[in-house]
C-alpha cells in the first residue's frame, strides 16, 4: 500500500496512469477501497479529479486485442499532453511504468477512447485512430437531443422540447407533468372501470425522450421512434405499442402482465429491464433482456428469454432465434449517450448515425466491406464522428442533409 501523501499533488492525468489507482478501479478489494475512501475523506479537494479519472476508466469495456505496449505509451503520452494543455498547465505528466499489467494497457486504451479516440478491430488487426484537428465543413450537423411530440387522446399535440415545466394535461384520473429534467411523468390511479385514453409520444430523427407511465414503468425512446400507451392502465393487462427503439424498465405487477406490441410481435413481461430495436429498416427485430424474464411471441411461435439473451425475430418470417452472452452495454449504449459497435457492419453503423443526426445516408458504388468495433460519445458534431471513421479508409462528404459514403 502506498503512502497516503504520495497523491497530494496528483492531477487527473496522474491518477489515470497510477497503477494502484487503476487496480482500485479494475480489481477493487477491501484494502484499496479503504485506502481511497480515507484519502478522499482526508483530501476533499482531490475528489473532483478522482471522480473524473474514475469515470473515464470505467466508461469503456475491454477487448481482448490491444495495441502494443509501445503504441499504448506513445498514444497515452499524446493524450496526457492534450489534458494538460486543456488545463493550461505548464508541464506534461510523465507516463508511469506499466510493468506488464493487463489492466494498465486496457486503461490506456480507455483514456484514448474517452477523450476523442476510437478503437477499431478490423480484418487487418487493431487500430487506434486519432481525431483530426477540427476543420469546418461547408455542411455539418449537430447531435440530436431531447425532442418529442406528445399527442393526447383528444388529438391535441404538445411539442415537449419547447413546453414549460409543470402539469401539461389532465386526462381522467391521470396528470401529465414535464419535470425540471425534461422527463415526462404520468400519475394516475389506474382504475379498472376507467375509460382508456391513449396518448402517443413520438421522437423525430435527431431526437430522444424518456417518460414514466402511470404504473411507474419507465421508457426511453431512441430517435425516430414512437410509443402509444394509455394515460392510465385499466383491465387485467398493461399494453403499449412501439415503433422504432425503446428501453423499458417495467414496474412489477403480478396481476397485470405488461405487453409491448412491435412489428407484429409481442413481448410479455411482469417486471423487468429490456431493450427492443424494432426499426422497420433493419432486417430483424431484436429484443435484449437485461434482467427478469420476458416472453417473445411472433405468430404461433414463442420463446422465454433469460438475462443476457437476445431474441432475433425475422421481419420477413415468423422465426425467432436466441443469441446468448450478448454485450448488453452495446445494446443500450444509445440510452447512455454513446455510439457503441461490436463488429458491426458499416450499413448498420450509418443507419444509427443518420437517425441521430437527422441525415440521410447514400453509398457511392459498392458498400465498403468494413466492420467496426468501438465507441464514441453522441454529443459531438457529425463531422467529428466521420473523421474518426476515416481511419478505416472510408471517405465521406455531406451534401445538404445527406451523408455520402464515397469509398
Amino acid at each position: 500500500m502506498p503512502e497516503n501523501n504520495k497523491y497530494h499533488t496528483f492531477s487527473e492525468a496522474d491518477f489515470l496512469t497510477d497503477e494502484y489507482f487503476q487496480s482500485w478501479i479494475f480489481n477493487p478489494d477491501e484494502e484499496t477501497n479503504l485506502f481511497w475512501k480515507k484519502f478522499i475523506s482526508d483530501n476533499p479537494r482531490k475528489a473532483g479529479d478522482i471522480s473524473q479519472a474514475k469515470r473515464l476508466l470505467e466508461s469503456i469495456g475491454f477487448k481482448e486485442d490491444f495495441p502494443s505496449t509501445d503504441k499504448v505509451k506513445e498514444y497515452l503520452q499524446k493524450t496526457l499532453a492534450i489534458i494538460e494543455n486543456q488545463k493550461e498547465e505548464k508541464s506534461v505528466a510523465k507516463i508511469r511504468s506499466f510493468r506488464g499489467k493487463w489492466w494498465a494497457a486496457a486503461a490506456s486504451v480507455v483514456l484514448l477512447l474517452t477523450i476523442g479516440y476510437f478503437f477499431f478491430n478490423t480484418k487487418t488487426g487493431p487500430q487506434v485512430a486519432k481525431v483530426s484537428p477540427p476543420v469546418k465543413l461547408i455542411n455539418d450537423a449537430a447531435p440530436g437531443g431531447n425532442k418529442a411530440i406528445l399527442t393526447l387522446g383528444n388529438g391535441q399535440t404538445i411539442i415537449l422540447d419547447s413546453a414549460g415545466n409543470g402539469i401539461l394535461s389532465t386526462q381522467g384520473s391521470s396528470t401529465v407533468t414535464k419535470m425540471a429534467d425534461g422527463q415526462l411523468v404520468y400519475k394516475g390511479e389506474n382504475k379498472i372501470s376507467e375509460e382508456v385514453v391513449y396518448n402517443t409520444i413520438s421522437t423525430p430523427r435527431g431526437g430522444q425522450y424518456n417518460l414514466t407511465l402511470s404504473d411507474g414503468s419507465r421508457v426511453w425512446l431512441n430517435a425516430e421512434s414512437s410509443l402509444r400507451f394509455p394515460a392510465s392502465f385499466s383491465g387485467d393487462e398493461r399494453k403499449v405499442e412501439l415503433i422504432g427503439e425503446g428501453y423499458f424498465e417495467i414496474a412489477q405487477d403480478a396481476e397485470k402482465v405488461f405487453k409491448v406490441s412491435v412489428n407484429k410481435s409481442v413481448i410479455e413481461v411482469l417486471g423487468t429491464h429490456f431493450n427492443i430495436n424494432g426499426y422497420t429498416d433493419e432486417n430483424n427485430l431484436r429484443a435484449t433482456l437485461l434482467q427478469g424474464s420476458v416472453k417473445v411471441i411472433k405468430g404461433a411461435e414463442s420463446i422465454v428469454m433469460k438475462p443476457g439473451q437476445q431474441a432475433v425475430v425475422s421481419n420477413s418470417t415468423n422465426s425467432i432465434t436466441i443469441k446468448n452472452n450478448i454485450n448488453v452495454e452495446e445494446v443500450i449504449a444509445w440510452k447512455n449517450g454513446l455510439f457503441q459497435f461490436d463488429d458491426t457492419e458499416i450499413k448498420e453503423v450509418m443507419r444509427q448515425i443518420g437517425r441521430w443526426y437527422n441525415l440521410e445516408v447514400e453509398f457511392e458504388g459498392n458498400v465498403p466491406d468494413k466492420k467496426i468495433t468501438g465507441k464514441i460519445y453522441r454529443n459531438v458534431q457529425v463531422s467529428k464522428v466521420l473523421r474518426i471513421m476515416e481511419a478505416l479508409k472510408i471517405q465521406f462528404k455531406i451534401e445538404g442533409k445527406t451523408i455520402v459514403v464515397t469509398k
